[in-house]
């Protein structure tokens, strides 16, 4: 089963904001609070605030960043 591409742009910011909050909200867990045994419990409460901010702020930002792109290449 596919997605119709009418909703390309709004599974692009569904996946890049998932994938990119995981990963950021994983990486400042090690910074700031080290790898411990409650690790994962701290990455998943961070991931959890995380997203909520960064899927509306991509379905923002993507359209502006493209514009930016397309003006600044040939």
């Amino acid at each position: 089963m596919k997605i119709s591409k009418k909703y390309s742009s709004v599974l692009f910011a569904f996946l890049m904001s998932l994938l990119m909050a995981l990963l950021m909200s994983g990486v400042l867990t090690a910074v700031f609070a080290g790898f411990s045994h409650a690790f994962f419990a701290h990455w998943l409460n961070g991931f959890i605030h995380a997203w909520p901010i960064a899927f509306p702020a991509v379905l923002i930002i993507a359209p502006i960043v493209r514009r930016m792109v397309a003006a600044l290449t040939d």
